[in-house]
């Protein structure tokens, strides 16, 4: 965009749509009529920027727009025309495109149900199993229905990766309200909204506490996305109807199928106080359930005078699945015996009715000519998170019918056939609760707690074969996945579990969970584990070898690869590449003059760019959504955005330890804008980073954002403690110089505008901490810069502090931009301008201009085009979209200095003279993909999600 700054230099600001102080009258330039003055751009940027309608430099290129993303209304397509013209959507960057957008009644799905099914099972759904970063979530499968407990980060990829289809879901029930065993939820919530003509919702169960994350996620959400949310338990509010314990199960779905119950587990203090108040809505306990539609419209506040002792999240669930029974096989022998005539009463005799004998005075029952019937199975779901909860587990009478030593009436004992434990190895094979598992005699059960020994058997197997072809090919931007060996593996739960009791392990059937385990439940001859779709191991080398098989010209592209840096340490003369026994010159690859200053005697453990997530919209198979971790070693290290799945990607990178030391080390969080694919994955980071902090020293987690952003995670806190100081851009830039914002840039003194107040007991203490952070991690200011995409949205600029070299050289620090979602824009182009590293959006190839600007994205070729424009260094692209689900389309001729990103790239501040050369052999890798969707419902779906 250079020709346009001059004239931009006063109109700039009009392009994004919070500056309404600026008007025509105090513009330089004079008003064209009958022209608008977006439209008075037009033609300059037009004629620069927009490509020959339908012509694609790639010609396997797609240049068509989807179905979904061409939807909106007549209005949309009128404000869309007149924006085009300035090059971006202004209505989606104030906000106000939320009307154009066809009015959705998200239904719940409604299915014909077969009371004889089939096919049923149980199947844990490993999230988290390699990672150990949150809950399983475990599958309840029929014919017509699927029910599914826990959502947590994850899930929504792990379908996509194992073809669960989303829209085949229809209740989710969560066994406690947290970041471990929900964080997966928004994000899926958003995705079921955008599926199909109307949209589609589910149900979502879960403790009282459930209205804390409801309110929060409104923030972001559609209240259409979550009004068949219901919670059901003791009050979350503190107030005291009634002192009725909530111990008899609670009775959430009871249809022809399945009979579904919900038995409250609330932690217990040493002294006996409960943690939480205890309502009791209605003394039936088939009815302890809260309105279907829960109230999203104001947010739930406790009543602080009567506040429990604990705090909400604590309480967990036991959920029981009770299939019905299986009626004996009818004897019409036994019936003819009987005296009865074949007809409509053996007919009745089947639906359990008595009748009159044809030829004998006597009474028919169904027992006297059908064979016994058999128990429907019984499969327990029990999150015991604490030693807490297990005081009251052991104590809750309302189990006692399930137990095998039942002394009741014999009518009302049950026999559980299966039980999948969600706790922690570490409390599961306490002896207490060893004893309690007795209880259950012969039933199957299944330790689906974390357990080290599943930390090498990656549960998103697409991702992780890419990783290790990535690695061979270019170890030095794509180190091997940091997980540890087995061999040095302490297996916290054996096959059999052990204990103090020896007779435990041999009554118990316990069995540690993996990664798709199915528990047959129907049909009855195939009662048990099923372990036919368990994922083996996948040693790296088989990988390799099937690579090789197919392209063997990588095995020269990694020779070729390691040479570049070969020769950028050591001779930084020309590269001579052998290939099919020739040897190629190429030009130099560098000239020491053409470095940036502040690369001058880098030192390797200074910087380095992780890129933990490149896709847009929702996490897919090969890539999750944004996140970049800045790793500044010894100093620490920052995130830019935090999408959902943030921190399996950092255990993924550096291991489980390595990724809870990144996670301590962390200084600061920065987030460009609300759409969730940007921050879901916060709360789960700030959780676990407070759990590892706990009783050590330390100041809470500075977090960088938007205002809206801010009250989701006050909403949020409610539910649980984050341990975080929120700085809002437009609160700090009225007190902040040169850390925040650029010292006296437009970008401050709009935000220093009467009307923004700002409370300075508050500011000025969070500012001192920024400063801190800013000093211990080595940086010079943290910038945020006004973008154009949504309101609120921002792109972020890192500049490193001098140093001085081994003579007393003064040397520069690095600049690192980050452009977040955004149209290319003149604030972008300055804020980039020398940067070391431009990191920029391209959700679109070349040929799809229009769904950019719509859209308020960049394409490839514009995104390269802000960094030449800038005079940067090197552009890494990424945030691209689901079309391209392995690489983006992009033009070879516009990439001498850009590189694509991929997941777990890991660039070092080092390396980035070689990074543009490594894009070519990149791309060999993937030669033989097709440009396809991955998933209808998925790429659908993401089409409608704010991205």
């Amino acid at each position: 965009m250079p020709m346009l700054m001059p004239q931009v230099t006063n109109l700039r600001l009009l392009f994004f749509s919070p500056f309404p102080h600026l008007s025509l009258s105090s513009l330089s330039l004079k008003p064209l009529k009958p022209r608008t003055l977006f439209t008075a751009l037009a033609s300059s940027y037009r004629r620069r920027h927009r490509p020959v309608p339908n012509q694609s430099p790639n010609p396997g290129a797609r240049n068509k727009t989807t179905l979904r993303e061409s939807r909106g209304g007549d209005k949309a397509m009128e404000e869309t025309k007149e924006t085009e013209t300035a090059g971006f959507n202004k209505r989606r960057a104030e906000g106000n495109d939320k009307n154009d957008r066809p009015k959705k009644n998200l239904q719940r799905k409604v299915r014909t149900l077969n009371p004889i099914n089939t096919l049923s099972y149980v199947q844990v759904l490993g999230t988290g199993m390699d990672t150990q970063d949150t809950s399983p979530s475990v599958l309840l499968f029929f014919d017509k229905q699927r029910f599914i407990f826990n959502a947590g980060e994850g899930l929504q990829r792990f379908c996509t990766e194992h073809k669960i289809k989303l829209s085949k879901i229809d209740h989710i029930f969560l066994s406690r309200v947290c970041s471990e065993t929900a964080g997966g939820l928004p994000g899926l919530l958003l995705t079921l909204a955008g599926m199909g003509e109307e949209g589609m919702s589910v149900n979502v169960w879960g403790p009282s506490d459930l209205k804390y994350l409801i309110d929060a996620m409104r923030c972001f959400i559609p209240n259409a996305a979550m009004v068949h949310t219901r919670s059901f338990g003791p009050s979350v509010g503190g107030l005291m109807a009634s002192q009725t314990k909530f111990t008899e199960p609670i009775v959430l779905v009871d249809d022809e199928v399945v009979k579904i119950s919900a038995i409250v587990l609330q932690p217990i203090f040493s002294n006996g106080a409960q943690l939480l108040n205890e309502l009791s809505i209605t003394q039936n306990p088939t009815e302890k359930v809260s309105n279907d539609r829960v109230d999203v419209s104001k947010p739930f506040s406790p009543n602080g005078k009567n506040s429990p002792t604990g705090k909400p999240g604590d309480m967990s669930v036991i959920y029981v699945c009770e299939l019905p029974e299986i009626k004996g096989k009818f004897d019409p022998e036994k019936a003819k015996a009987l005296g009865l005539k074949p007809g409509s009463k053996y007919r009745e005799l089947q639906l359990g009715n008595s009748v009159k004998s044809d030829f004998q005075n006597i009474t028919v029952h169904p027992s006297d000519v059908m064979d016994p019937s058999i128990p429907g199975p019984i499969v327990f779901l029990v999150d015991c998170p604490m030693e807490s909860h297990l005081q009251e587990l052991l104590s809750m009478q309302c189990l006692s019918s399930y137990y095998a030593d039942f002394s009741g009436p014999p009518e009302n004992a049950k026999v559980v056939t299966c039980v999948i434990h969600l706790g922690p190895a570490s409390l599961i094979s306490s002896p207490n609760y060893q004893s309690w598992m007795k209880r259950f005699g012969s039933a199957q059960h299944i330790l689906a707690g974390h357990e080290r020994k599943n930390v090498e058997i990656p549960i998103l197997r697409s991702s992780a074969r890419i990783a290790a072809q990535l690695n061979y090919l270019c170890p030095q931007f794509f180190p091997a996945p940091g997980f540890w060996s087995l061999q040095h593996l302490d297996c916290l739960a054996p096959e059999s579990t052990p204990s103090s009791e020896g007779s435990v392990s041999k009554v118990c059937e316990s069995i540690s969970a993996e990664n798709l385990l199915k528990f047959t439940l129907r049909p009855y001859a195939r009662l048990g584990l099923d372990r036919s779709v368990i994922p083996s191991q996948v040693a790296s080398s088989e990988i390799i070898d099937e690579l090789l098989s197919e392209i063997p010209e990588v095995v020269d592209a990694a020779q070729c690869v390691s040479q570049l840096w070969h020769q950028s340490t050591e001779t930084k003369e020309e590269i001579r590449l052998t290939h099919d026994n020739k040897v190629i010159v190429e030009e130099p690859w560098f000239e020491e003059n053409t470095l940036p200053s502040c690369l001058e005697n880098i030192r390797r453990d200074d910087l380095e760019i992780v890129l933990l997530g490149t896709g847009s919209s929702q996490p897919s198979k090969y890539r999750n959504v944004s996140s970049i971790h800045i790793n500044l070693f010894s100093k620490g290290g920052l995130l830019l955005d935090c999408g959902e799945g943030t921190l399996g990607q950092l255990k993924r990178r550096y291991g489980v330890e390595g990724a809870d030391n990144a996670v301590r080390g962390l200084r600061c969080i920065w987030i460009s804008h609300i759409h969730a694919d940007h921050h879901t994955g916060l709360a789960r980071i700030l959780t676990l980073r407070r759990d590892l902090l706990k009783g050590v020293p330390h100041e809470p987690l500075l977090v960088v954002g938007p205002r809206k952003l801010k009250f989701f995670l006050d909403a949020y806190q409610r539910l649980e403690d984050l341990d975080m100081q929120f700085l809002d851009y437009r609160q700090v830039a009225q007190k902040v110089d040169s850390t925040l914002f650029a010292k006296g840039s437009r970008m401050q003194s709009y935000w220093k505008r009467p009307g923004s107040p700002v409370d300075n007991n508050v500011v000025f203490p969070i500012l001192k901490s920024l400063q801190k952070v800013l000093e211990e991690a080595g940086l010079e200011a943290l910038m945020s810069f006004p973008v154009i995409h949504c309101p609120q949205a921002f792109g972020v600029v890192l500049r490193a502090s001098e140093r001085l070299n081994s003579v007393g050289k003064v040397i520069p620090g690095w600049k690192i931009v980050y452009s977040g979602d955004t149209r290319p824009c003149p604030e972008l182009t300055e804020a980039s301008r020398g940067a070391t590293v431009l990191i920029h959006e391209a959700t679109f190839e070349d040929g799809m201009v229009d769904e950019a600007i719509a859209r308020n994205h960049s394409t490839t070729k514009e995104a390269i085009e802000v960094g030449n424009s800038a005079g940067v260094f090197r552009i890494i692209l990424t945030h691209f979209s689901q079309r391209y689900p392995k690489i983006p389309v992009f033009d070879d001729t516009h990439m001498h200095k850009t590189c694509i990103g991929f997941d777990m790239m890991s660039i070092n501040i080092a390396d980035l003279p070689v990074l543009p050369k490594v894009l070519p052999y990149l791309k060999l890798l993937f030669r033989n993909e097709m440009i396809i969707d991955e998933s209808d419902e998925v790429v659908d779906a993401a089409a409608s999600v704010a991205s």
